[in-house]
């Protein structure tokens, strides 16, 4: 279980840093020059500060902004009626009371309900009390709220395999809640995957849209990722100096070189071991704790 300190009181006590996402770029403007070439790694609250509220909702997303975290990393999946939500897992028991509420729907996939239906689902009370009524939000409710505290989205396409066209829908609703003029793509958007494919098939609909893939590909075939996504975000128990460095040798689509993310650091000693293997970006639970432990 996660620690819950008072969002409030731990925002009290730490600082807040401005930070800028390394490798961010349209196709006609310069990528920001990565974090950890310039100094401390940047830090992404992982599904929010989900060490500090119920992950992937909308009281994670004000826990980083209360903590003074720029950037939030997020999941998004498709319901049975075609609409985005914000989720981790392609099932619903572990993260709300699916169970209780649609008793005989087994085995409870966010494809087989419609958004209305997980509307209706407690995504707040498995992590505490205090957040009881919390829901999943959609992705538009998402985007709106990390723009109202003025943050920035490390967006993941989930499971894209179980959601056909899900790139197309995904960016049909960031043009819609105004997520692709310049400012936002240059500055304010990532989106991810463990899918090749599907990061793919995002840079090849908006090619100025910053992409990152999750994993560790051989090294042999990190040229050939180079062509289609600007970060490659491995798990830190992966990680390398050595590879890191390899990762930076390559220029991504926008001529820049690639960045490194990884994930997910959640204590400090984790957090200093990957700043000083080179990593631009540390992605984690503890934005607070990461942060101040690499500066």
């Amino acid at each position: 279980m996660y620690a819950r300190t008072s969002v409030t009181t731990a925002a009290a006590l730490l600082g807040v840093s401005a930070l800028i996402l390394p490798g961010t770029a349209t196709a006609a403007t310069a990528t920001a020059e990565p974090a950890a070439r310039c100094g401390s790694p940047l830090v992404i609250a992982h599904r929010g500060a989900s060490a500090y509220a119920p992950e992937n909702t909308l009281p994670a997303v004000d826990a980083a902004g209360a903590l003074g975290i720029d950037w939030v990393e997020n999941d998004v999946q498709r319901t049975k009626d075609g609409r985005l939500v914000v989720i981790h897992d392609d099932s619903l028991p572990r993260t709300t009371d699916v169970e209780q509420v649609f008793p005989d729907r087994a085995p409870w996939k966010v494809k087989d309900f419609t958004a209305a239906e997980i509307a209706r689902l407690d995504a707040g009370s498995w992590f505490g009390e205090r957040w009881a009524g919390t829901r999943v939000p959609t992705l538009e409710q998402y985007l709106r709220a990390v723009e109202a505290n003025q943050q920035k989205l490390l967006l993941e396409i989930k499971s894209p395999e179980l959601y056909p066209g899900i790139e197309k829908d995904i960016l049909r609703v960031l043009r819609q809640e105004g997520w692709l003029d310049r400012t936002h793509v240059s500055k304010k958007l990532v989106i991810q995957s463990f899918s090749a494919d599907s990061v793919r098939t995002v840079h090849q609909g908006r090619p100025d849209i910053t992409t990152g893939f999750l994993g560790t590909p051989p090294v042999a075939e990190l040229p050939s990722y180079a062509a289609f996504t600007d970060q490659i975000n491995p798990a830190y128990t992966s990680l390398t100096g050595e590879y890191v460095a390899t990762v930076h040798r390559l220029k991504g689509p926008h001529g820049k070189p690639l960045t490194v993310s990884t994930w997910t650091v959640n204590d400090a000693a984790g957090a200093v071991r990957v700043r000083d293997l080179g990593v631009d970006g540390i992605i984690t639970n503890n934005p607070d704790v990461v942060r101040d432990a690499v500066g």
